[in-house]
């Protein structure tokens, strides 16, 4: 199977997977979406980098997911926030529309961003929900996986311009700065809950 092919099916991952992020309830079933955002993220951008770099997205994902993961299982929170069937309704119905304006502004693109539309959908798909996801809570968690998301399109955006070494080094600090800093606010958060 071609790497096309594959990258074929990141568009429905990516789209399955930012619409548990907004509605879901359990962070573990949330860590493990983010790891397969990081596996279509990796689809994605192998379509247009070498394999060892496309790698490096992947494998820095899967770091950042680790070390939320692991500050979310130390400060024992099981549930975070009690969301409302209403409220999952209501994300669900924003994630739609943020579906439908990236594909039809994913096009559009290819006057700036010369890339095949896979990368752009992927790219318009996940920069729209992580700032969905920003605009909708205010809990540490889902304001760090909504800036990760984001980031997570830039990248593969980025990624049909730019294919530096440093560049792809500087992302991924930044993933795994951003992941550092949501775990640091989710303990201080919960010791100040415990306190």
């Amino acid at each position: 199977m071609n790497s096309n092919n594959m990258a074929l099916a990141a568009i429905p991952l990516l789209m399955v997977t930012t619409s548990i992020l907004m509605i879901s309830r359990k962070w573990r079933l949330m860590m493990i979406c983010l790891a397969l955002q990081y596996i279509a993220m990796f689809l994605l951008t192998d379509l247009v980098w070498t394999f060892g770099m496309a790698a490096v997205k992947l494998v820095v994902g899967w770091m950042a997911t680790a070390v939320l993961a692991t500050s979310l299982s130390d400060s024992g929170v099981l549930d975070i926030e009690d969301r409302t069937v209403s409220g999952g309704m209501l994300r669900f119905s924003a994630a739609i529309l943020i579906w439908m304006v990236s594909f039809s502004f994913a096009p559009q693109l290819k006057v700036w961003i010369p890339a095949g539309d896979l990368l752009l959908y992927g790219g318009c798909i996940l920069c729209g929900m992580g700032l969905l996801q920003l605009g909708t809570t205010k809990h540490p968690l889902w304001v760090i996986i909504g800036l990760l998301t984001f980031f997570s399109g830039f990248e593969i955006l980025y990624a049909a311009v730019e294919t530096s070494l440093l560049v792809t080094g500087l992302l991924a600090i930044t993933n795994l700065g951003l992941a550092l800093l949501g775990a640091f606010f989710m303990s201080s958060q919960s010791i100040g809950e415990t306190e």
